[in-house]
């Protein structure tokens, strides 16, 4: 973990953002005081489709109305 001020932040943004890119956390400071962390984002995986086929349903009736009976429970007649 790298802790930098606020003022060298400003001078070598474009390093430390490489420096973060590769793995490493910096942290900026103002005044002495921890205000900001400077880290890399994480890689969203890819989606795979089909991975849940065959684990899941969804009942025929789904979008059908709702009984008067659920109906009045959400609206606590």
């Amino acid at each position: 973990m790298h802790i930098v001020n606020i003022h060298k932040a400003k001078n070598w943004l474009s390093q430390l953002v490489d420096t973060a890119g590769q793995g490493e956390e910096i942290v900026i400071t103002k005044k002495g005081k921890p205000v900001a962390r400077l880290c890399a984002l994480t890689k969203k995986s890819k989606r795979k489709p089909g991975l849940f086929k065959g684990k899941m349903w969804i009942a025929d009736d789904f979008d059908a109305p709702l009984s008067n009976d659920i109906l009045d429970a959400f609206e606590e007649k």
